[in-house]
């Protein structure tokens, strides 16, 4: 590649970011940092309607969570700067002016009413939603239809207008997409998209293409949602005499349903019960909250991993990938075309693979305010790091720490006895309470002789360890789970252990 690659996410501020968006982030920023290029955010707000307070921020804070921050951005700054759209208004109008004066474009002065009124006036079975086309312009109220006078006096009575493209009649266009090779469009088929709405901001169409050109964008990675808007592009790249500066495009495979049956949506998050969002999202309209991957307990090296498997592989049977990792094995030729079908089984898989080869360092912070949520007070740094070793593995979330590490800190307040009383008898009995009696007067508290001290009591009450570990594992922990019995008793003490063990006693004997 002659030129220096950089690419961009331009997201709309208008709420949550979906993992399908993030996704377009993580590939755009791995293809760019493979090839020594700069990854740009861009926050297309020219749609002020559909603004929502507090998107942006989240926008930036999802990033940072997931490691991908940006060269260049509103919060980072750059050379190219402002980089949200609507500070940059005032280039958009030259452009759509001169589009109009080349004859690729045109005013159109359709109010509101008169739109509705086409879509009724011209619908048939045929074209039962009728389009602002080639063959529907000419009855409409535009440049094209009303003399010169006409529309000068329209002008300068103030009367609010567009500015539409002029959509060629009876041509096929192309262009190559990394993923999907040649893709060839008719311009019969596409209507004339508004460029510059009638409060002088550039709809997305202009905007993308003017803001990619200023910009220096050599690479466009973004949904297959926007493949039927590329014919647009495509021409205005043309008209504007800025064809040879365009960049290459990839339209990246939809995220998909489990089922497979459409694009994912919150919607159906929201049904089977899981995030779609990468971290909390809260609606500052309405106040609805939505679950994020953060905050549902995923880390965010395995949220990155997961994604970075929707739709690409490396061509071997590898799914962990660590971010370098990532940016070292990516490859757009490896993108898939068709869709990716979201399995959230698997992505608690990785969640949980990327747990157990996390040091406890790396989990003790996200540990620790699990735990603090839960009112459960950690002190010793030390104990709370080598607790988070014993159970790691045996947590696929992060949430999981709590149930798998609060007997450590706190007494269970409530213990599975039932599972005890079957089995329970005298000599049982006799044995536990003399085994409190012994881990009271032991000098010695190690995982190794608790555990020798415990054999050699079984065997002189005649009694089989193995039909005592799960009484010793429910007293201590409260519950048929939990890492090595005798590492427990090392890490909570001598006294909750003779504790616990004689509060059990009492609720077998005394039910």
């Amino acid at each position: 590649m002659n030129k220096k690659v950089r690419v961009r996410f331009a997201p709309s501020p208008t709420g949550g970011l979906h993992l399908g968006g993030v996704r377009t982030v993580l590939f755009n920023y791995l293809f760019a940092k493979q090839h020594g290029g700069d990854f740009i955010v861009r926050i297309e707000d020219t749609d002020q309607t559909r603004f929502v307070e507090g998107a942006e921020d989240y926008i930036f804070n999802t990033l940072k969570w997931c490691g991908l921050e940006p060269d260049e951005s509103p919060l980072h700054g750059g050379p190219y700067a402002p980089y949200r759209q609507s500070e940059r208004k005032a280039n958009y109008a030259q452009y759509a002016e001169q589009l109009v004066a080349n004859g690729h474009a045109y005013y159109a002065f359709d109010t509101t009413q008169e739109l509705e009124q086409m879509r009724v006036d011209f619908k048939s079975e045929e074209n039962p939603s009728p389009q602002y086309n080639h063959t529907i312009r000419t009855k409409m109220r535009n440049s094209l239809s009303l003399s010169a006078e006409e529309v000068a006096a329209l002008k300068a009575a103030g009367t609010p207008f567009v500015i539409r493209i002029k959509m060629p009649t009876g041509e096929t266009i192309s262009f190559t997409d990394m993923i999907r090779g040649e893709v060839v469009f008719h311009t019969n088929q596409v209507d004339d998209k508004v460029l510059l709405k009638a409060d002088g901001m550039p709809t997305y169409h202009l905007a993308v293409v003017v803001d990619d050109y200023a910009m220096k964008i050599t690479h466009a990675f973004r949904g297959e949602e926007w493949l039927p808007s590329a014919p647009v592009h495509l021409l205005l790249w043309k008209y504007l005499g800025w064809e040879n500066e365009m960049p290459e495009w990839a339209h990246l495979p939809l995220i998909l349903k489990p089922d497979g049956n459409g694009k994912l949506s919150k919607r159906d998050g929201d049904r089977l019960g899981f995030p779609v969002f990468a971290m909390d999202w809260t609606d500052h309209k309405t106040g609805e909250k939505t679950v994020g991957f953060k905050e549902r307990g995923f880390l965010p090296e395995a949220f990155v991993n997961l994604l970075a498997l929707l739709g690409w592989n490396d061509g071997t049977d590898n799914e962990l990938f660590t971010l370098d990792e990532l940016i070292a094995a990516f490859s757009i030729d490896r993108v898939h075309k068709g869709g990716a079908k979201f399995d959230f089984e698997k992505a608690k898989w990785y969640n949980h693979e990327w747990i157990k080869r996390s040091t406890a360092t790396s989990l003790h912070d996200s540990v620790k305010a699990m735990l603090n949520e839960h009112a459960i007070e950690v002190q010793d740094t030390a104990i709370l790091d080598k607790v988070i070793d014993l159970v790691k593995e045996r947590c696929t979330l992060l949430s999981d720490f709590v149930a798998q590490s609060s007997f450590f800190f706190v007494t269970p307040t409530s213990f599975d006895t039932d599972s005890i009383k079957p089995k329970w008898n005298e000599a049982k009995n006799m044995f536990f309470i003399e085994l409190s009696n012994a881990f009271e007067s032991s000098i010695v508290w190690q995982t190794t002789d608790l555990e020798t001290s415990f054999k050699e009591l079984a065997a002189a009450h005649q009694l089989k360890p193995g039909e005592l570990m799960l009484p010793l594992r429910i007293m201590l922990v409260g519950g048929k789970f939990g890492p090595g019995v005798f590492d427990i008793a090392e890490i909570i003490g001598k006294h909750a252990t003779v504790e616990r063990i004689r509060m059990v006693l009492s609720i077998v004997e005394h039910p």
